[in-house]
């Protein structure tokens, strides 16, 4: 499929979307047909979008860049000329911010600012019963044709596309060595037993190099068989690389002033046999260390909530189980009523302390002296929003950053006193196994 052309917004256009519905065609099969921009978002309760092209860009900087994304993307669905389409296909925007307000688009985050906010010019919804095909533009008449052509080229499209071939590892090379990681995490354990912290994250990297091109919509396809319980990702600004993944942790949903997050702190490896499995899930549940991380996760994202909302709600502490990891997770849900914006609360949890620690400054500080390399736009709040101020962000975990033949993967442990840095490292290299799996 030729890539298509922008209908770029000008300065006081009015944005107008225009929808058909079309066969169920593979979405894979279109992303990559596409030129960048390119995204891609699929939550676990069943909505899957696939688009290309940028009518518009918002890009923001600095320790304002929640409001300054909300401000502008305000001003821009002010003047909306939609038609009558479904819900599910209303105009969002697509994107994220990076983990730290310091990050600079440097290799391998190469065109990934502090924040930024795309909305589509084509775009693909797939809902439980129907796909719609949506163009967006600046004006009527490029919307219509450009939908007219887009929905007789996707009529030629595949409605299913073989899980294909993966690209194969030539090495791998860990950015942290073992060495350097346990002293990293004695570090950081000094610094809670001195009283500095109570708890922080530290985050790797791991740098593969590939036997040949990776094919990002192919690896989320092999992902979505691996691991359909889970999100997944693509947002890729420009033809240097995309930022992809599999998180499975939710960082915030709001939706006619309800907020579901959670709390997904604790984790252990998968058993080989049904009884190896139960023992492992036990003593995750047993462990005393495990047990304070999480209920200081809980907490942490109770208080946040609190001064946002008319009332939160804690759930019970369950397990939560992916193929080759296993967590624990409690539910949290929050009624805010239609008075808040999902950035605000996007800003209120992130990061929570599952991805940075307590107390935040402090912990932040640690990470930025200890880690020495960027995370980027790794365990940042990815997702989409709508002129109402509702929408979804998901943690931005199990996730990685691909370019050409190379593909850089992120994971990281929570820190409290008693971690033990062998232990800890063990841990963390299960967490690069959801995509190092599909790359082999």
């Amino acid at each position: 499929m030729p890539p298509h052309r922008d209908g770029q917004l000008s300065a006081g256009s009015p944005l107008v979307t225009r929808t058909c519905r079309v066969p169920d065609v593979s979405f894979r099969s279109f992303l990559a047909g596409q030129a960048a921009p390119r995204l891609y978002w699929t939550s676990p309760d069943g909505l899957e979008i696939a688009a290309t092209g940028a009518v518009t860009r918002i890009t923001a900087t600095g320790g304002g860049r929640f409001d300054a994304v909300r401000n502008q993307a305000t001003d821009l669905f002010d003047s909306v000329d939609t038609d009558d389409g479904p819900d599910a296909t209303r105009p969002r925007l697509f994107g994220g911010f990076s983990f730290d307000t310091e990050h600079q688009p440097e290799p391998p985050w190469d065109g990934f600012p502090s924040a930024e906010f795309v909305l589509p010019h084509v775009q693909l919804t797939r809902t439980e019963t129907e796909t719609w095909l949506t163009v967006s533009a600046s004006e009527t008449a490029t919307a219509e044709e450009t939908l007219t052509e887009m929905q007789a080229e996707i009529e030629t499209l595949p409605t299913m596309r073989p899980r294909g071939e993966s690209p194969g590892i030539e090495s791998t090379t860990p950015i942290t060595s073992r060495e350097e990681w346990c002293s990293q995490i004695r570090h950081a354990t000094d610094r809670i037993r001195d009283g500095q912290l109570k708890k922080v994250v530290i985050a790797t990297a791991l740098e593969v190099e590939l036997g040949e091109s990776v094919v990002v919509p192919d690896i989320l396809e092999r992902l979505r068989t691996s691991y359909p319980e889970c999100y997944r990702f693509l947002v890729q600004p420009t033809s240097s690389g995309g930022f992809f993944g599999a998180p499975p942790e939710r960082l915030v949903s709001l939706r006619g002033g309800t907020v579901e997050t959670e709390a997904l702190a604790g984790s252990i490896g998968r058993g080989e046999t049904p009884e190896e499995d139960d023992e492992l899930a036990t003593s995750l549940a047993d462990s005393e260390k495990v047990r304070e991380e999480h209920e200081l996760v809980a907490e942490t994202i109770r208080e946040r909530l609190e001064p946002l909302a008319s009332s939160v709600s804690v759930g019970e502490r369950r397990l939560k189980r992916l193929s080759t990891i296993q967590h624990l997770q409690t539910p949290i849900s929050a009624e805010i009523g239609d008075r808040e914006h999902v950035l605000s609360v996007v800003e209120a949890l992130h990061p929570t302390p599952a991805v940075g620690g307590l107390p935040l400054e402090d912990a932040m500080r640690t990470i930025r002296e200890t880690e020495g390399f960027d995370r980027g736009w790794y365990a940042s709040p990815v997702g989409w929003f709508d002129a109402d101020g509702d929408g979804e962000f998901a943690v931005g975990l199990r996730s990685g950053v691909a370019a050409n033949d190379r593909v850089t993967l992120f994971a990281g442990n929570g820190i409290v006193a008693d971690s033990e840095p062998e232990a800890e490292w063990d841990e963390v290299q299960l967490k690069f196994l959801p995509i190092l799996n599909e790359l082999e």
